[in-house]
């Protein structure tokens, strides 16, 4: 597994990392072992956000912990003969003034058990935070840096205009966003406009959502970058060993992949959800960024789940749609929201009805 550099910052890592928000699904014991087997197997670099309920507190107990995972002085790391400095963790703050902006990274460092967090970043950022912009939250980033509390400054969007903004400004070592081989090209833009100005780029949603079902391919594309960083969503213990085979043979893209690839872009092309959840919450509560994707999930993934009576019961709330179209306005991808769910829907409703057949 070759190492990158995430641009300015200096940071070099493995070019496998993990993200840490599903282990909020998981109970602390089983989270303690899935990063402490992470870190083992030659993981260093953990993404992780204020937002995501306790895995930040997992995460802390992980590795400046003791070994049941209680908040200690030193912790596991240092049992292990290592430092602070033998890790890499990135959060998030989703605040959109100073005083939330103090708040949550107070609360992540404690919740983490860290005195310093290695790159603070802006989470789902609306907006390119710039010095004397009125906001103050530039501001923000900068005094925290002074005192230590972080050492690199980030920036998290879905929206491709933020985020192209961010990586052009000089103000920021690293650009988060979502990043797969169904990249659109405005996408590859953005990766090539990182590479230009030193921006490290971390790449969420590298198996985008779920839908790519090969990390086979999805690895060896990432591979082709070298400022590039994906973090994968890992919350199982056979996902985990999945990416950890890849520290010692790292997929190549072989003509076989290539393949499979463009087969993969051929089917997805076009209009179809990448579950980021901007559009939430509906009014009429449907689950949107499941919904709108529902066929794929069906053809793509196990699907008697996604036949069960809750989702039964979660699609038929499309019936209910008032088509008020606050869905369509908030999504950064510029879907027609409203129609992807109706036409999801009926596609579902042959299903269930066995006039289409679906087999993975």
């Amino acid at each position: 597994m070759k190492e990158i550099v995430l641009g300015k910052s200096g940071i070099r890592t493995v070019q496998n990392a993990f993200g840490v928000l599903p282990i909020q699904r998981v109970d602390r014991v089983t989270a303690v072992k899935l990063l402490r087997r992470a870190w083992e197997g030659g993981i260093r670099f953990y993404d992780t956000a204020r937002d995501y309920t306790d895995s930040e507190s997992k995460l802390g107990a992980a590795f400046f912990g003791g070994e049941g995972g209680g908040k200690v002085n030193g912790g596991w790391l240092e049992g292990q003969g290592l430092s602070r400095e033998d890790i890499i963790i990135a959060t998030k703050t989703h605040s959109k003034k100073p005083e939330g902006f103090r708040k949550d990274l107070q609360r992540s460092l404690s919740e983490l058990n860290t005195p310093y967090v290695d790159i603070y970043q802006f989470h789902q950022a609306q907006q390119c935070y710039r010095p004397g912009d009125g906001s103050g939250m530039y501001e923000c980033m900068l005094e925290a840096r002074e005192q230590g509390l972080i050492r690199h400054i980030g920036l998290t969007s879905h929206r491709w205009d933020v985020a192209m903004e961010a990586a052009a400004s000089g103000l920021y070592e690293t650009v988060q966003y979502p990043f797969s081989y169904l990249c659109a090209e405005r996408d590859m833009e953005l990766v090539r406009r990182c590479r230009e100005n030193n921006v490290g780029f971390i790449a969420m949603k590298a198996l985008s959502g779920g839908l790519i079902t090969r990390s086979d391919a999805a690895m060896a594309f990432m591979t082709q970058f070298d400022h590039v960083l994906p973090i994968w969503g890992i919350q199982r213990e056979r996902e985990l060993e999945e990416f950890l085979s890849y520290m010692k043979e790292t997929p190549v893209l072989t003509k076989e992949l290539r393949s499979l690839i463009e087969a993969d872009r051929r089917e997805l092309s076009g209009d179809f959800c990448r579950a980021c959840g901007y559009c939430l919450p509906c009014p009429a509560g449907i689950v949107i960024n499941q919904c709108a994707r529902m066929s794929l999930l069906l053809r793509r993934m196990p699907y008697e789940e996604w036949l069960s009576e809750k989702w039964q019961g979660e699609m038929k709330k499309i019936e209910g749609c008032l088509n008020c179209r606050q869905c369509a306005s908030r999504c950064p991808y510029g879907l027609s929201t409203p129609e992807l769910l109706k036409k999801n829907y009926e596609d579902y409703k042959r299903v269930l009805a066995g006039e289409v057949k679906v087999s993975v």
